[in-house]
């Protein structure tokens, strides 16, 4: 039976998800253009509804491949849409644990969904990123929406009113002569609060390479936390150079902010320079306040090219000035790793948590120490 204009949106939209899901960068503009496209060329014509996919959905060669196999596996699970002609001749079955996106498609009485088996997803949150194909790197992609950074707290000076807490006497006595001299309800006060800066400080040089798009992806999540209380989180990429990339970030699209911090930084995958990059840093930003009070986070290994010593100089000035010092160090999690560079001998004494980040488990964990930093 042919489906009402309702259902075929969402049966469009629910395969934009699953699209998405499957590691293809897909928009809220491209779902919109899609649904827009396939109004023109009609629902009727599947051939017709898979080129207007393919034509809005994708935005380069290699989507294409993923793209065909999530379609047949979609549209095979759907009875909305005429099949009488194939979307794609050799297209090969998809697995549907492949289109997890932690939503289910819009004929839940049908019971047949694309979803994903836990067993699966969970393999990739403890994978090591430098270990995954490329298909798994944009299944990850699509995962990161699963981290929810929440801005450490701070007490503010200011009073503010409470239900409990220390009593508020001048509130009281006001209220009291309003009352004209009779007694009335206690007023309690206690300290504000308000969100602690965070600091990201991303080791972009040749040895972290294999984790740079992920890191990238986690400080696009934290920028995102804080942006509805102002500059709450600031980005920077260390490398031979110091390289302040928050503006990028603030795009609110995760693949367009990524083109344009990877347009903003010079040095890709050149040398590291830690303890240099750092005085830049602390010269001309932290002792001016930034790193004040704040919660810094160091991304890592912690080969380092420069001066240990002024690394270990440094570090001293950075634990003295911030809040709390963290450093993640991709191969901390690994069986057998020892902090034996000569970075990270110089940088420990100076650091509150030393944690893994090869992983989306432990950018989970690393979260959660932010949090409650």
């Amino acid at each position: 039976m042919t489906a009402t204009l309702h259902d075929a949106d969402e049966i469009l939209l629910g395969f934009a998800r699953a699209l998405r899901a499957s590691g293809v960068p897909v928009t809220q503009d491209r779902s919109q253009g899609f649904l827009a496209a396939a109004s023109v060329v009609g629902l009727e014509d599947r051939r017709a509804t898979y080129w207007a996919g393919r034509a809005t959905l994708c935005g380069c060669p290699d989507d294409l491949e993923r793209y065909d196999q999530v379609f047949e596996a979609w549209f095979n699970h759907r009875d909305g849409l005429p099949r009488t002609v194939a979307a794609t001749e050799s297209a090969a079955p998809i697995s549907t644990e492949l289109l997890d996106d932690g939503e289910t498609g819009p004929d839940d009485g049908s019971g047949e969904v694309v979803a994903a088996t836990a067993s699966r997803a969970e393999v990739l949150r403890n994978r090591d990123v430098a270990s995954m194909s490329a298909a798994e790197k944009r299944l990850l992609a699509a995962m990161f929406a699963e981290l929810r950074p929440r801005m450490p707290r701070r007490r503010t000076a200011r009073q503010t009113r409470w239900h409990r807490g220390d009593l508020d006497a001048s509130r009281t006595l006001r209220n009291t002569l309003r009352r004209m001299g009779e007694p009335g309800e206690i007023a309690w006060r206690r300290r504000g609060q308000r969100a602690r800066r965070v600091v990201l400080l991303l080791d972009v040089s040749g040895s972290m390479g294999a984790y740079a798009d992920a890191l990238l992806r986690l400080a696009h999540r934290f920028v995102g936390a804080g942006s509805g209380s102002g500059r709450d989180v600031e980005v920077f990429t260390v490398g031979t150079r110091l390289t302040h990339i928050t503006r990028a970030l603030r795009l609110r699209d995760p693949e367009r902010a990524l083109v344009a911090a990877g347009e903003t930084v010079p040095d890709w995958s050149g040398g590291t320079r830690l303890g240099e990059v750092l005085r830049v840093f602390l010269d001309r930003w932290g002792a001016r306040g930034l790193a004040r009070g704040s919660v810094v986070v160091v991304f890592s290994d912690g080969w380092e090219k420069g001066d240990t010593a002024l690394l270990g100089d440094q570090m001293a000035r950075l634990q003295r000035l911030a809040h709390r010092v963290v450093w993640v160090n991709p191969h901390r999690g690994k069986a057998g790793y020892e902090p034996v560079q000569q970075g990270v001998v110089a940088a420990l004494p100076y650091v509150d948590d030393f944690l893994a980040g090869h992983s989306l488990s432990t950018y989970a964990e690393l979260v959660e120490v932010v949090a409650n930093a």
